[in-house]
């Protein structure tokens, strides 16, 4: 009160904002009085937003957990309904225990080899996996087909020969065709994507393909191949996908 006084003094003799003023001390008191209970309720305002806001957020992440959940039971029942109808095909195994082939493949990653030795020759053949649902505009040959390349190196000598293949499924006398088949000199030129791919295989003369079928089929390209290369394709991206989704399911509930 005497903090009040004395301000109302100060006031009624214009020195609050420096100017005369007649006012009495019950006056300025009044005024003094408003601002407090003007303060006052401004706290009492910001206590109101806050237990408002501290509502609002608390219901944001109720919210937020609760998506979350959510998304987590769907996506486990989908990793259990992957999982209890995946069977991996039998061709695979039973290829890769009678061929001599060396399969090799990383979790994760797209890309698989096959290796063999023929001839003193290293035969490679690299392909992908490849999605077993139709894309739009393709018939149900074209979604089953395959690219693959078989790469011919002998040892101790630079460079080497690639056949760009696809496999066939409808094709009554061929189980594959070539598409272009390519020289290098060096690494450098293998892995080059702007070298040179060879002519078209089918703008080759008629005795060069048979020459070149017959040789690359000496060196183990076959129907059983194709088999494995289709399989495998499929299966891996099978695969991948359930554990993609296991992944998922971990993040979400770790």
């Amino acid at each position: 009160m005497n903090f009040l006084r004395r301000n109302a003094a100060n006031l009624c003799k214009g020195k609050v904002l420096g100017k005369n003023m007649n006012c009495s001390v019950h006056e300025v008191t009044n005024l003094d009085k408003r601002k407090i209970s003007n303060v006052i309720n401004l706290g009492k305002y910001g206590q109101r937003y806050q237990a408002a806001h501290s509502k609002s957020v608390i219901g944001a992440k109720r919210f937020a957990s609760s998506e979350a959940q959510k998304l987590s039971e769907v996506v486990k029942a989908e990793v259990q309904h992957e999982k209890s109808n995946y069977e991996a095909p039998d061709n695979i195994k039973k290829f890769l225990q009678t061929s001599g082939w060396k399969f090799e493949e990383q979790e994760g990653d797209v890309n698989m080899v096959l290796t063999k030795n023929v001839d003193g020759m290293k035969i490679i053949i690299d392909f992908q996996l490849v999605s077993p649902f139709q894309a739009e505009g393709e018939n149900e040959a074209q979604a089953e087909m395959t690219d693959f390349s078989v790469t011919v190196e002998k040892p101790n000598k630079q460079g080497g020969i690639t056949f760009y293949c696809t496999t066939l499924q409808n094709d009554e006398k061929f189980r594959y065709m070539i598409g272009n088949v390519k020289y290098y000199k060096n690494e450098e030129g293998k892995n080059s994507v702007s070298s040179y791919n060879g002519p078209e295989f089918e703008d080759l003369d008629d005795s060069l393909q048979t020459s070149l079928d017959e040789w690359l089929a000496n060196l183990g390209v076959d129907s059983e191949l194709c088999d494995f290369i289709d399989s495998c394709s499929i299966d891996k991206e099978q695969r991948e996908y359930m554990s993609w989704l296991q992944n998922i399911s971990n993040f979400i509930e770790s």
